[in-house]
């Protein structure tokens, strides 16, 4: 008994599967992981190393080469980048792509042995390098919190509160927070009166680094039990320590009698962040892995509500961004787009079939989209917005399984079968065909779903969503429909022939029938097209990621190397003042020193920098962006000539960096320089397209270099390293201790109060104290003056190589792809000297990686789809005649995207493989068709002309339906591009398939031909 026949008379069983699917589909929407974007893992770790006191070139010698060489023989490495600042060392790891999530813990523990055991190859200075394997984690649900008119210390109480508060929520796994103002306890000493009393700056150190110091005091035994002695404890206030003593030459003095003691904010903090133009900072909720971040997020909401009332007053807490809404906000739109696809496919089907056969196929695609969700549920994939278009892009291939069956058990039971006979006929025909053709379909995504790198890793889930509602759609399609059918459709008396005798059947069997007689003409005609569409898919513009649909954009504002961090907060609100008098603005988040936290899975924070500022500029919608962007982009660039200002799009996807890199790698930073310098030249030369030139190593910076005077220096005692800490005390001060506040730990800071806006005449007139002699030294006397030296102060090294980054950026409307093109020649002619390399980076780099992963993985997926294409039909001409339809299914697409002006995106290839899966399986159904046809003994041209007819109604339906489907996502910055290629290859596939598949079945049997002609 066949499965069709055996759904009618076992219908119980059938109703099961279909209440399965439905109830299933019910619970597993209620139940499933909601996220933004698909999880793909970040395979990333940074090394930070401190190195006080040491020049860029030193810590890139001295730390960074020293780890970068132990790192690098780990296997699993892939690229080991590094920026070298003075004083710090920051190594970032890129693990290979082919290692997944899973492994990633031994991995970073494997890094951590290796950076250990380097650890003793370090200069004496250095500290102890810190790996940060959490770089990736992703804060979604993301607040600016204002605290005016508090204290420092109560603002860190509040931030504290509120983050202990939220660690209790269900369901989050961490809480970040950035931008707290920080502070330190200062002590000055009068140089004249330490001086005067001989009070050596060890003395006053020491002091103050025991004024708080915990110390174990041993225990003691009382009747057999022990009893822990607790240290004295120490100053607890600012005050005490002001009021602590020290011992110089027998006597005790009060420190207050030679230094002032205040507690009060750096004056050169790491980062500032306002919101709105008001001091702030924020705090990043990071929900736990596999969980459902819509429900974590109003979790979160629902406690800061009730927290308002524990808060003080003045206190606000501001949405920056809630991955939540914009999840759940995502999902109720699939919702709308899926409703309203299922109506146009309903629509559709019953203008061209009757409301019986609409509600039959209607039916059966409600139930698969339903059991697809059911079992994502139970496979652990989310609901994304990759996942949620994957149902949308299997829409087509979805109904057209059913509508095959549905049609032939239509047709079979108008001629007055029996449903179980019709469905028996035309499932023995159709199933192996389908299910041959479903499973091809699958195929033609998995090169994309199956990549190991991040681009495959963040496209797994339209492959397995893909893979499991093709496959339930023909299980639906040979249960559901025939009972459906069974039901709905009615038994007739009609012929075969009657089917197939309306106005467009008999037009249509015309035209193939002048086809078949003018083949070689149509072939050339369909060769000329091809040739022509293809020169037009050349001009196409081309592009990785499109950009989000998300109402943000940034702001990126770099200040010369040796700016402060204040110069860059003051140019940021100038910019945050012309913004608050625009209505399209709904909020400004600003950063200085450095990026926000990762929000978004998809945002990559900007190394911390104190020249460097950042907005997040958030509008009412996506429309208002691009007028806002060229306003504010003329006010910046005519305001702020100081510095280098861009804006910036989120976009979907992985990749990241500028749309366009060079990267010169070698030895000589000298002559790195000359080569970025006459790189940029010559692209600014080749484009006008091109804008925000610079190079990742900015600017030399100048450093004030004292020489030193070895005679008279160690005649006295005075060591370099005694210089350097005299200079360190005179301006930005030296760390002496701590100040424990509850959790806190409050650096204590000696300094003179030497401001160095003078650039550093008065550093002359600074003492130094001698050990040797007990007494303070003049610095004049042992220094021969000072000298300026431009030096560079941002090293960046490339797998040990040190390496150049030219970035820039194209013009608002301009495509990276069509600029890069322009300009790669001009730069790959430049004449490098030995030793020296040129790399592309950029979104060249970031989509030749992922179309290179991707091809890897094509040739498998391409070779089981012609074995399967191959083992359908046993012969090898059927095939060749499906798969030579394949190349021409760019045609449509180009005219869709030339026509619409859309580039062909990275989801646009997610549509052309679609529109291949789609192509293959009506032409693997259509030439079955015509190979039962003729083995029921119809002559060859009858045979192609019925077989062709009869397949009319249901390719036309799949393709109507599909294209009309599309329609709601042509809205969607994510999916339009992939939509128009849908729309506009498959009216061209419809095409190819009833007439240029006909045309070459007839000319590929030509000896079956030529034997009925005789």
């Amino acid at each position: 008994m066949s499965i069709a026949r055996a759904s009618i008379d076992k219908a119980l069983i059938t109703w099961l599967l279909m209440i399965g699917c439905l109830l299933g589909g019910i619970w597993g929407f209620a139940t499933i992981g909601r996220l933004e974007d698909p999880a793909f893992t970040i395979k990333q770790a940074v090394v930070i190393t401190q190195y006080p006191g040491a020049s860029a070139d030193q810590v890139a010698r001295e730390v960074t080469e020293p780890l970068e060489s132990a790192i690098q023989k780990m296997s699993e490495v892939e690229t080991i980048t590094s920026s070298n600042k003075p004083g710090v060392s920051r190594i970032d790891v890129e693990i290979e792509s082919t290692f997944d999530g899973n492994e990633l813990p031994q991995i970073w523990d494997k890094l951590r042995k290796r950076v250990s055991d380097a650890r003793g190859s370090l200069p004496s200075g250095a500290g102890t390098p810190y790996v940060n394997d959490s770089f990736g984690d992703v804060f979604g649900v993301f607040f600016a919190i204002t605290t005016p008119g508090f204290t420092d210390a109560e603002t860190h109480e509040i931030a504290e509160f509120l983050r202990r508060e939220l660690l209790t929520v269900d369901g989050v796994a961490d809480v970040d927070l950035q931008g707290l103002p920080e502070e330190a306890v200062y002590v000055t000493p009068d140089m004249a009166i330490a001086r005067n009393l001989g009070v050596a700056p060890a003395a006053l150190a020491s002091a103050i680094a025991n004024s708080n110091a915990v110390a174990s005091a041993g225990s003691v035994t009382h009747n057999g039990q022990d009893i822990r002695i607790e240290a004295p404890q120490g100053s607890s206030t600012v005050d005490e320590i002001a009021r602590l003593t020290i011992g110089v030459s027998g006597e005790i003095i009060d420190m207050v009698d030679l230094a002032r003691v205040s507690r009060e904010r750096v004056s050169d903090p790491d980062m500032i962040i306002r919101f709105n133009g008001h001091e702030a900072f924020t705090m990043g909720v990071s929900g736990k892995s596999g969980q459902n971040i819509v429900d974590i997020g109003h979790r979160i909401d629902a406690r800061l509500a009730q927290l308002e009332h524990d808060l003080p007053a003045g206190v606000e807490i501001h949405n920056v961004y809630q991955q939540h809404v914009v999840v759940e906000e995502a999902s109720n739109a699939f919702l709308v787009n899926l409703a309203m696809s299922v109506a146009i496919v309903v629509i559709v089907l019953a203008l061209f079939m009757g409301w019986r056969a609409a509600v039959v196929v209607g039916a059966t695609l409600l139930l698969t989209v339903v059991g697809t969700v059911f079992f994502m549920a139970m496979f652990g994939i989310e609901m994304e917005r990759i996942s949620l278009g994957a149902l949308i892009i299997a829409m087509g291939m979805l109904v057209d399984n059913a509508i095959v069956v549905a049609e032939g058990m239509q047709g079979d039971m108008a001629q007055g079968k029996t449903a179980r006979d019709a469905a028996e006929d035309v499932a023995s025909k159709t199933q192996t065909p389908l299910l041959g053709a479903t499973v091809i379909g699958i195929m033609a995504f998995a090169g994309i779903g199956l990549s190991p790198d991040a681009t495959g890793e963040f496209l797994f889930s339209l492959f397995a969503v893909i893979g499991i509602s093709l496959l339930l759609s023909w299980v639906l399609a040979i249960t559901a429909t025939p009972l459906l059918g069974h039901y709905f459709f009615k038994v007739g008396g009609g012929s075969a022939d009657g089917n197939y005798n309306g106005p467009v059947f008999r037009a249509y069997r015309r035209t193939l029938d002048l086809a078949l007689t003018l083949r070689w003409p149509v072939v050339a005609a369909l060769g000329v097209v091809t040739v022509m569409c293809y020169i037009g898919f050349g001009q196409v513009k081309q592009q990785f990621f499109p950009d989000s649909n998300t109402p943000l954009f940034y702001v990126h504002y770099k200040l010369p190397q040796g700016s402060s961090i204040h110069s860059t907060a003051a140019d940021m609100q100038v910019l945050e003042g012309w913004l608050k008098d625009r209505e399209e603005v709904v909020s400004v988040a600003t950063f200085v020193g450095g990026g926000a936290s990762r929000f978004m899975l998809t945002y990559g924070p900007e190394e911390a920098l104190p020249t460097y500022g950042h907005l997040i500029i958030r509008t009412h919608n996506l429309e208002e962006i691009p007028q806002l962007r060229t306003d504010l982009e003329a006010f910046g660039r005519s305001q702020l000539v100081a510095g280098e200002f861009r804006t910036e799009r989120l976009a979907f996807g992985p990749g990241g960096g500028s749309p366009i890199e060079a990267r010169f790698s070698g030895s000589d930073p000298v002559i790195l320089r000359e080569l970025a310098a006459k790189a940029s030249v010559l692209m600014t030369g080749a484009s006008d397209q091109l804008q925000d030139l610079r190079t990742d190593w900015r600017e030399r910076e100048l450093v004030l270099k004292p020489i030193y005077a070895e005679d008279r220096a160690q005649a006295v005692g005075v060591s370099r390293e005694d210089l350097a800490s005299a200079f360190l005390t005179a301006t930005d001060g030296g760390q002496a201790g701590t100040y424990r506040e509850d959790d806190r730990q409050i650096p204590i800071i000696v300094r003179n109060g030497l401001t160095g806006d003078n650039g550093g005449e008065d550093l002359v007139d600074q003492l130094v104290y001698s050990s040797a002699a007990g007494a303070y030294i003049p610095v004049i006397q042992l220094i021969d003056g000072f000298e300026y030296e431009a030096q560079n102060t941002l090293i960046q090294r490339r797998n040990r190589v040190p390496t150049i980054t030219v970035e820039a950026g194209v013009v608002d409307g301009a495509n990276a792809a069509a600029v890069f093109t322009t300009i790669r020649p001009v730069i790959e002619a430049m004449e490098l000297p030995e030793g020296y390399a040129l790399e592309w980076g950029g979104e060249y780099e970031n989509s030749t990686k992922a179309q290179s992963s991707l091809g890897k993985q094509l040739p498998l997926s391409l070779l089981i789809m012609i074995v399967i294409s191959i083992l359908l039909f046993g012969r090898l001409r059927q095939p060749l005649i499906i798969w030579l339809l394949v190349p021409m299914a760019v045609n449509g697409v180009a005219l869709g995207l030339l026509g619409t002006g859309l580039p062909f995106s990275f989801t646009a290839l997610l549509g052309l493989l679609s529109l291949s899966g789609m192509l293959i399986k009506n032409g693997i159904v259509l030439v079955e068709e015509i190979d039962l046809v003729r083995a029921e003994g119809v002559p060859f041209r009858k045979a192609i002309l019925d077989a062709s007819t009869s397949r009319l109604r249901p390719v036309v339906l799949a393709a109507a339906t599909t294209i009309l489907g599309m329609i709601p996502l042509l809205s969607d910055a994510f999916f339009a591009s992939m939509a128009v290629t849908i729309m506009g290859g498959l009216g061209f596939a419809s095409v190819l398939t009833l007439v240029a598949a006909p045309v070459l079945y007839y000319m590929f049997f030509y000896r079956e031909r030529r034997a009925e002609a005789a």
